[in-house]
């Protein structure tokens, strides 16, 4: 099941891509008594597997200034061989989509050349009854984006819909339907969620994509490559030009480069808030600067009001309530 994409249509980029943080001469995150160590990057790591995706059918040529359609979501993007081709078992705690059905998928936030573009597992429950993403009070998203430099303030679960105007960033998910977590999930639905990913980003060509979480980066390399990723091959922060997501060759896109953050998730406790901050604040550093070198504007806002003189909502309260 596919969600509705807010069409709408964004400047293109007036210069080079910036070189991440990390590959020059950024400073590496705290090490947090060497426990980060183990997940920055290193361009002699590993070396990129050979993708075993067909090469993509060509295309006609569309303005990057032009409303994106579904139809040229399809038409424009590379062709994708299903990946992979051995049978996967279903988690104990998987649930039927039936069981979510009364709840309305998450809808894209997305426009063409934007900065950046978040991926997420899948809609929570609370996600979906509000309609609006990473809603549930103990998920650490809107906070992260804060003291990461994402954005100037925290914003409200209400306000996701605002983020390609007032900061040229956009929020997707591999997995359409919601759930009560990433449990209810099979591994094949996940696997097989990186296809639409990378029809999307093919035909919205963001700079970077920024991966919210381990778990789904893990089902993308399996997609891409047909196998699990090995543990030395794992890397938080960027990775490798290689791994690029929606490449289209015909049009020289060479895909947008992918940016691995930990999981926003309350439930995901194997680090300390501090060292997901440290994980999260390279690509803070890095979108804010190309927001400069574009000469990004936002649009639809004055000092913290909107277009209709409405004051910006706050988030309030303890975010680690049910």
């Amino acid at each position: 099941m596919q969600t509705e994409s807010v069409l709408k249509t964004m400047p293109s980029s007036d210069g080079e891509l910036s070189d991440p943080p990390g590959t020059l001469s950024s400073p590496p995150p705290a090490s947090f008594q060497g426990r980060l160590a183990k997940y920055q990057y290193s361009p002699n790591k590993s070396d990129t597997p050979s993708p075993t995706n067909a090469s993509p059918h060509p295309s006609a040529k569309r303005s990057r200034t032009t409303t994106v359609t579904k139809t040229e979501i399809t038409e424009s993007a590379p062709t994708l061989s299903p990946r992979p081709t051995k049978k996967q078992r279903k988690s104990s705690k998987y649930a039927e989509p039936s069981k979510y059905a009364h709840l309305s998928p998450l809808v894209d936030i997305l426009e063409a050349n934007l900065v950046c573009v978040f991926v997420g597992t899948n809609p929570g429950v609370s996600t979906a009854r509000q309609g609006h993403a990473y809603a549930h009070p103990s998920n650490h998203f809107w906070k992260l984006l804060h003291s990461s430099g994402l954005t100037d303030r925290r914003l409200a679960p209400s306000e996701d819909t605002s983020l390609p105007a007032r900061y040229c960033m956009g929020n997707t998910n591999i997995v359409a339907r919601p759930s009560r977590d990433a449990a209810e999930l099979s591994k094949a639905e996940m696997t097989e969620g990186t296809r639409a990913l990378e029809l999307k980003f093919a035909a919205y060509k963001p700079e970077a994509v920024c991966i919210v979480g381990k778990g789904i980066w893990e089902a993308i390399w399996r997609f891409k490559y047909g196998r699990n990723i090995r543990k030395e091959e794992f890397t938080y922060g960027w990775q490798d030009e290689g791994h690029n997501m929606g490449k289209v060759e015909e049009e020289g896109w060479v895909g947008s480069r992918v940016f691995v953050a930990t999981s926003t998730s309350g439930l995901a406790a194997s680090l300390k808030p501090a060292e997901k901050e440290a994980i999260w604040r390279p690509f803070g550093e890095w979108v804010r600067k190309r927001r400069e070198e574009r000469g990004f504007v936002p649009r639809g806002t004055v000092e913290g009001v909107d277009q209709d003189g409405v004051e910006a909502e706050e988030m309030v309260g303890d975010e680690e309530g049910a």
